[in-house]
């Protein structure tokens, strides 16, 4: 065999073995139900869109899309499902908190209140179809078409959703963009409610409420003396929370172009549900775009200076 010959067939073995070993993201999509990002194999994050309504059973599991983190070695949790028990009462502890999902409790639209965070009353955000999946050894984007029905079926809002992942390192598990575009199709919608039942949120696994005191929920603000009920238009809030033994902490971002100057952030329950509310108007036939960036990391909460640097960098995009 000639050396060019040699050569060649080297380079054929190592690109059919590092598809083999799945180097870099990839996608794997377990059709009509969820999506699963993977990093040379290991799952990083799940995308639930399944939208079943063959029962209330299936209604209640289904009703709203959301986005699974899994840990460091891609096979446990680290955000919570519909399936949480509550510790005291043997019931579901909050089973609408699941994963990273967005929604208003009181979202306005033609004259009437619709619930799309407890999705009460037959309200349903459906996914639509996927508009894009790509991934490469740097980084996975995905972007989603989603309805945000009412009662009577009528579509409220038109999300149209881009996650970016990127690829993990320095003890980061995740670093995940989500930029949404809510256009409200069929008239004015309103986005109104409350910090503790509206915005974009992130909910850790239900083993944070169900577990011991010292893996409760531990938040850190861009600076001392923040109250969080009160203080307004913060830059990003992180959150520190023990499961399986472990620590994790989570960079919650937001974008200065959000309609973030009457925003506050719902940060400061134990078992780690939070992220930022505003009310906004989006007029018909409008969009209104919004811009996220979390981190999750295995391990304590970085200092203050790290975590600024992070956001510089978010915002430098």
């Amino acid at each position: 065999m000639s050396w060019t010959k040699f050569v060649a067939a080297i380079l054929v073995v190592s690109f059919i073995g590092s598809i083999a070993c799945g180097v870099g993201f990839s996608w794997k999509d377990t059709e009509g139900k969820y999506l699963d990002l993977l990093y040379d194999g290991r799952k990083v994050t799940r995308y639930m869109y399944d939208s079943d309504e063959s029962s209330q059973q299936r209604i209640f599991e289904t009703y709203k899309v959301f986005h699974h983190v899994f840990d460091e070695n891609g096979e446990k949790l680290l955000t919570n499902g519909p399936d949480g028990e509550n510790p005291y009462t043997k019931q579901v502890l909050y089973p609408h908190h699941r994963g990273i999902f967005i929604g208003w409790n009181r979202l306005g639209f033609e004259g009437k209140s619709h619930d799309t965070w407890h999705m009460t009353n037959g309200v349903r955000q459906v996914h639509q179809k996927f508009i894009e999946k790509k991934a490469d050894s740097e980084k996975a984007v995905s972007t989603a078409l989603i309805h945000w029905k009412s009662s009577q079926g009528k579509v409220m809002v038109a999300e149209k959703r881009t996650i970016t992942v990127y690829r993990p390192g320095d003890g980061t598990i995740v670093l995940l963009d989500f930029e949404t575009e809510l256009k409200a199709p069929n008239g004015q919608v309103y986005l109104n409610g409350d910090p503790e039942h509206a915005g974009l949120q992130y909910r850790p696994s239900d083993g944070v409420a169900k577990g011991p005191a010292e893996g409760k929920a531990k938040y850190l603000f861009h600076k001392d003396g923040i109250d969080p009920k009160k203080d307004k238009n913060l830059p990003w809030v992180a959150l520190e929370y023990g499961l399986n033994g472990k620590s994790y902490s989570v960079q919650y971002m937001s974008d200065p172009a959000n309609p973030n100057a009457d925003a506050v952030y719902s940060a400061y329950r134990d078992y780690g549900r939070f992220g930022e509310f505003f009310k906004h108007t989006i007029p018909a036939g409008q969009t209104l775009k919004l811009r996220y960036r979390i981190r999750v990391t295995e391990g304590s909460l970085p200092e203050r200076k790290m975590l600024a640097k992070q956001y510089a960098a978010f915002t430098s995009n």
